[in-house]
């Protein structure tokens, strides 16, 4: 009942009425792969673009696989974050899950898979995708792109969400 609530007030809060929008990342450490999951679909039925423009970590970066990528741009702070899912086992130690990390990498599209292949797959350890790295797998934003999320930007929990000027303002927690 409290993840069907939790997920209602998700998808009413990432409501917007102007496909103008641009969400805002930077700073967004991740969370639950579940919660990402809705929150990219919402964002990749709502016709928003998004710009990374900070670090995006862990399951923040299902973005890449789950919003059209002519739509998604990095900017020159952007970072990227990936390691292997994990969860508690019943003694409530951390420990990798195989299937979650599986799920990852369905998800991600294929530039990413490989990038995170020459570098040694997804493991406990933090692999970071900046620079030039970073500019051969996700469009580098254009000027404008920058200019906008920053002029019109609401941040909220390690995301911001840019509207234009019609629109009603929404924004929603990173985690």
């Amino acid at each position: 009942m409290r993840a069907q609530l939790f997920a209602a007030a998700i998808v009413s809060a990432l409501t917007v009425t102007s496909a103008s929008a641009t969400v805002v990342l930077s700073d967004d450490i991740g969370g639950k792969m579940e919660e990402y999951t809705a929150r990219f679909q919402q964002v990749r039925n709502s016709g928003e673009a998004v710009v990374i423009d900070g670090s995006c970590l862990s399951a923040c970066t299902l973005v890449l696989g789950l919003v059209p990528h002519d739509r998604v741009c990095a900017t020159p702070n952007a970072v990227l974050g990936f390691y292997a899912a994990w969860m508690y086992d019943k003694s409530g130690s951390r420990v990798a899950s195989a299937s979650g990390t599986r799920e990852l990498m369905k998800t991600y599209p294929g530039s990413v898979r490989a990038w995170i292949a020459r570098n040694g797959g997804l493991t406990p350890n933090m692999k970071y995708l900046r620079g030039p790295a970073l500019a051969a797998v996700v469009r580098p934003c254009d000027s404008a792109s920058r200019v906008a999320s920053v002029s019109r930007e609401k941040r909220a929990g390690g995301s911001r969400q840019a509207l234009g000027r019609d629109a009603r303002r929404a924004s929603f927690d990173a985690r």
